[in-house]
């Protein structure tokens, strides 16, 4: 069966995720320790895991008081060990991984980071994208390049439609800002807004179906002659996105 997922707000403006099965639970990000602490007590929940995606402060820094208390193992890339809390199990994109009983699908999404890896879960339709894709929008690049998020981006949406983003930040009022600005005349993105608007519930995590038609980093086919890039290749569109997006 479908795992159960639980989305938390943390911090300013961050979301971790718990996801449930018969198997036990995990954490995908720690962003502060209270609110994940808060809801395993509340529905009488242990941790038995803590998914990393990336090393910055504002999806690690509840850890070790998380770990303290439950006794949960930390499992995060290889390649940002030397920069994430300590780990009890180093994974590469591409090995197999198992979390709750399900294959897991470990996909490098560098570009906001390097290293920054992001977790598929194919049998319950889930993947925790954390400053990869987000909704309506994408991660600033701090260490990678364009070409490198637009390869990230690609991967991810080489994914099922129905697939439920995860992403690690409730930035929806900027991003859709900034996509109707770029995007005028897209109704599905302006139904979106509309309907954040209209809720109190978090604007993550939406289906790659809802990203396709409303994310302008994903929509650079559409874009290109408004965005005056005719002839210029998908990266090339989105690198320029993504330097208005900065400027925005």
């Amino acid at each position: 069966m479908p795992l159960d997922l639980v989305t938390l707000r943390c911090l300013k403006d961050n979301y971790a995720y718990l996801l449930h099965g018969d198997a036990g639970t995990v954490l995908i990000d720690a962003p502060e320790a209270m609110p994940v602490l808060t809801e395993l007590n509340a529905r009488g929940w242990g941790l038995d895991a803590i998914l990393l995606t990336h090393h910055h402060d504002d999806h690690v820094q509840g850890v070790p008081q998380i770990v303290a208390e439950t006794g949960a193992r930390v499992i995060g890339a290889d390649a940002d060990a030397h920069r994430l809390p300590p780990l009890d199990l180093r994974i590469r994109p591409g090995e197999p991984l198992e979390v709750l009983g399900e294959p897991v699908d470990v996909i490098d999404v560098s570009g906001h980071t390097v290293g920054h890896v992001a977790f598929h879960f194919p049998d319950s339709g889930l993947a925790f994208t954390a400053d990869s894709l987000m909704a309506m929008g994408c991660g600033r690049l701090f260490e990678g390049d364009p070409a490198m998020m637009w390869a990230s981006l690609t991967r991810l949406n080489a994914l099922p439609d129905e697939t439920l983003i995860c992403s690690g930040h409730d930035y929806c009022t900027g991003n859709g800002a900034f996509a109707l600005s770029v995007d005028p005349d897209n109704e599905a993105l302006r139904q979106r807004l509309a309907a954040i608007a209209a809720s109190r519930e978090p604007c993550a995590p939406a289906t790659l179906e809802t990203e396709r038609a409303t994310n302008p980093f994903l929509r650079t086919d559409q874009l290109r002659d408004r965005l005056g890039t005719a002839g210029a290749t998908d990266a090339e569109v989105f690198a320029k996105l993504r330097r208005m997006k900065d400027e925005f």
